[in-house]
């Protein structure tokens, strides 16, 4: 069995995208992030709720569902998924307009 994920929480833009979001909102992704912390690496891929996916044209980039508006941007490294951001509106995610 591989070592449980790691969440890496601390990069500034992440959480000024955290923190620009309604309190509501910020519950559900909590939800989300205390699910992730209990997987492997393993189970995250499988998990058909966050939909992890890569970002077409972004090497190393990968998108993850954190409720049913918002998804992050994350990066693997080793056993920790680092948050590079968190975006409300999925087209955001992708950086389409």
């Amino acid at each position: 069995m591989t070592a449980r994920v790691l969440l890496d929480l601390n990069l500034p833009a992440f959480q000024d995208d955290l923190l620009a979001l309604e309190v509501t909102q910020i519950r559900l992704i909590l939800k989300t992030l205390r699910k992730v912390r209990a997987l492997d690496w393993a189970a995250v891929y499988r998990d058909p709720g966050l939909q992890w996916e890569q970002i077409k044209g972004e090497p190393g980039l990968f998108t993850i569902r954190l409720s049913r508006t918002c998804r992050a941007v994350v990066v693997r490294e080793g056993d920790a998924m680092r948050f590079v951001a968190v975006h409300a509106d999925h087209d955001q995610t992708y950086g389409k307009q």
